[in-house]
């Protein structure tokens, strides 16, 4: 008797050989250059292929086409999963003196002072919408249930709130 584990694991071995470094490049390509995040493609794609491994036969149509359509969509993806959210920063592109100067707990407390004011500044709704969005850090999805507001008057809101205090802390001289 044949374990269809131990053959299902081989057929996926198999298709990793062949077409790893194809959808590596191809995803690598699609994301910018980014590696990291078409390595992450191309494992997400074997994720999904190692659940459909019945249908992954020539006589059910093109393995390397599924494969390639499965990383395609997955790296569409993470394009846009990347526009709705801020613009990641590396680590290397933060001021370090703002990295260390968290170990001062003088300076921890002005910043929380001076986000207080900031917060003073902005309406109660624009107020309470970072707070929950910053704060509580819940996705815009989930401050929207909790404010009872629909999903895109909470992104509105912290893009005018974010706005508001970035202007008065320009006022302020406190721009970084």
């Amino acid at each position: 008797m044949v374990d269809t584990a131990v053959v299902a694991a081989e057929s996926i071995d198999d298709l990793i050989r062949a077409h790893n470094p194809g959808l590596l490049n191809y995803t690598t390509r699609l994301l910018n250059g980014d590696r990291s995040a078409a390595e992450d493609a191309v494992q997400e794609t074997w994720v999904r292929a190692w659940r459909h491994l019945d249908q992954l036969t020539e006589q059910k149509g093109s393995v390397r086409g599924w494969l390639t359509r499965v990383a395609h969509n997955i790296a569409m993806d993470q394009h846009r999963a990347r526009r709705a959210r801020p613009t990641e920063v590396a680590w290397s592109d933060l001021d370090t003196a703002r990295v260390t100067s968290s170990d001062n707990p003088a300076h921890e407390v002005e910043e929380r002072i001076l986000v207080d004011q900031l917060l003073d500044r902005l309406s109660d709704q624009h107020r309470k919408t970072i707070v929950e969005v910053y704060f509580a850090d819940h996705t815009a999805s989930d401050a929207a249930t909790v404010l009872g507001v629909p999903v895109g008057t909470v992104k509105s809101r912290v893009f005018h709130a974010l706005r508001t205090m970035r202007s008065a802390a320009e006022a302020a001289g406190l721009a970084a």
